[in-house]
Parts: C-alpha cells; structure tokens; sequence
C-alpha cells in the first residue's frame, strides 16, 4: 500500500512538474500597430517553431497600454515607444529593455489637414491637436513646440490613441495629429506634414525610438526563449535591409505586415522606408543598448517630468536596458 501510495505521489509530482513546465514555456507578447519587419516572423510563426513555446500575441492601441498590460502581469514582453518605456521604468515598473524594434526617424510625423490654416508650429495655437499621450509622438509634440517657443497650453491637445485619431480625423474634429502609419498613412492623404520626429531629433538632439521589453521575472526563467527572440527579429530585419525589393506591395512580407498592423498593403513599402531598422552589432553599440539608449530613456524623463507627465526621474535608466541576449546573438 505504501509502495502504491508512493507511486501514486511519484506520478502526482511528475504530473505538476510537467504542467509548470508547460506553463513555462507560454507567452504573451502585446505589440501595436507599428509597421515593422517583426510583423512577418509573427505571421509565419517563426518565434513558435525555434522554441516550441505557446505563444499569444495581444494587439494593444498605445505604449502606455502595453506598460500597464506589463505592469499588470497580462503580458510578459512588449513594444512600446522610448517615452512610455521611460515612464514604466520611472515608476519603478520591474521591466528591461532588450531590444531596439526601430530609430523612429521620420516614421512619426506632425500632420496637419489641409484647409486648417497651420502653416508653422505657432499656427497650431487655438487648434485640435490629438496625440496618444506618454508616447514617442508626445514627447516629440511637446519638445517640438518648446523649441520653437509655443506654449503647449495655448494648443488644444487632446488624448486619442491611433485608432481614435483616424476617426477622428475622417469626421473633421481634429485640426492635427503626430502620430506614425498606418494612420499617419490615412492623414497624410488630407494634411500636410509639418515636421517629423527625425527632424525634430536632428533640432534637439533627442531622437526616440520603439522598443521591446520584458519583465524581469519572466526573463529569469526563460533566457533561451529570449535568446532565439533576438536572433528572431535580427534575422527578419536582416532579411528586409538586404532585400527590399522583396518586400514589394505584392509580396508575402508586405501582406504579413499589412495583416498584423492593420496598413494597406500597397502602403506598407513606403511606411517600412521611413524608419531605421538598427543591425545586431548597432544594437549592443554605445549608440544603443551599450549606452545610448539609457541616455535617451533619461533624457525623455527629464522632460515628460518638466511636463507633468511623470513624478519621478531615476538617477540612471541604465539597469533598464540589457544587451545580454543581443551580444549573445552577435558572437
């Protein structure tokens, strides 16, 4: 009886061993509309089929979703944009920087629609504009008129994640957006782009750019995951960079791309131009993960906290970046 009851305790054990063992290896990965090469290895499931794990990729509106998604432990790995990134580390969020998804460059832009009248940023006193707050293209709204002496408060800025903007924008409530494809894309077809987030970098010298990361706890368990996660999105953004003749309107790639972030196909092309997409070697480089990036993060918090957008200010962002998995990639 003993002998059975042991066996019997034997078997239970091996039972919830493999079902935590199970449980390890599932994941949730919030992404958002961002139009990017990653958008490929997602539709042909090239992540599941390297590391055999469940994988559940949750499309959320905005970054300052996806760090509350992240907070709440609904999610494990996300994209989000450097300001809200640098928000969620400010607030003592347990998340790392791993990856650079995109030098947003002139993927984000300050559209204004044709007819408003806005021919300068000092225009945009008086008028609508909608921007998804604690994003890159908040940061950017804010920095853009600090620099050229508008005062924020004199322009009707108003909350709206991208979703919301391009409706928004089709009924005629909003004067201007900053905001990136696919409904920077939309936008464009009616507005004017009145500056972007590259040129704004080049003026300021404070440049963004989108991100994944992890929380700390998942990313204890499970470094062989995110290991073949950067070999993943290195590879895909290798393919694009050498070859992107085929990522064509008409291709696989384009209609993945188109699929995932919600773009017309025929738009995907030119939205996949603007941005910078930084090489495994750029990546743990001082311009990046070996540096860069932790600055910018400070930077960015520094001035959302001027803003009011944030309370705090770490003394250094640099224990939220980690190039671990990167170099790994690279040797």
């Amino acid at each position: 009886m003993k002998t059975l009851l042991k066996t019997l305790a034997l078997a239970a054990s091996l039972v919830l061993a493999s079902q935590a063992y199970a449980q390890s290896k599932e994941v949730v990965i919030a992404y958002q509309d961002m139009v990017v090469p990653w958008r490929y290895a997602q539709e042909t499931q090239a992540l599941e089929k390297k590391t055999g794990y469940k994988i559940t990729y949750r499309k959320l509106a905005s970054g300052a979703d996806v760090i509350r998604a992240l907070a709440s432990g609904s999610v494990q790995i996300g994209e989000a944009g450097s300001a809200p990134i640098a928000s969620g580390l400010s607030q003592g969020l347990d998340i790392q920087l791993f990856w650079i998804l995109d030098n947003i460059n002139d993927a984000e832009a300050l559209v204004v629609r044709n007819g408003s009248g806005i021919h300068s940023l000092a225009d945009l006193k008086g008028k609508r504009l909608a921007v998804p707050f604690v994003s890159t293209s908040h940061f950017h709204t804010l920095l853009a008129l600090e620099n050229a002496k508008v005062d924020p408060r004199a322009v009707k800025i108003v909350n709206l994640r991208p979703p919301e903007i391009a409706a928004a924008w089709e009924r005629g409530d909003i004067d201007a957006t900053f905001v990136w494809d696919p409904v920077l894309a939309k936008a464009k077809k009616s507005g004017t782009v009145l500056t972007t987030s590259g040129q704004i970098a080049r003026e300021t010298g404070k440049a963004t750019f989108d991100g994944i990361v992890v929380s700390r706890a998942f990313a204890r368990d499970n470094d062989a995951f995110l290991s073949e996660l950067v070999k993943v999105l290195a590879d895909t953004d290798e393919q694009y960079r050498k070859n992107k003749a085929a990522w064509s309107a008409d291709s696989a790639q384009a209609r993945a791309v188109a699929k995932w972030s919600g773009a017309e196909v025929a738009e995907v092309p030119a939205s996949l131009g603007l941005y910078e997409f930084p090489t495994l070697q750029q990546q743990a480089s001082a311009e990046w993960l070996g540096g860069g990036a932790a600055r910018s993060l400070a930077a960015t918090a520094t001035f959302l906290k001027s803003q009011g957008t944030i309370q705090n200010v770490l003394p250094d962002y640099a224990n939220g970046v980690n190039a671990t998995w990167v170099r790994k990639a690279a040797q």
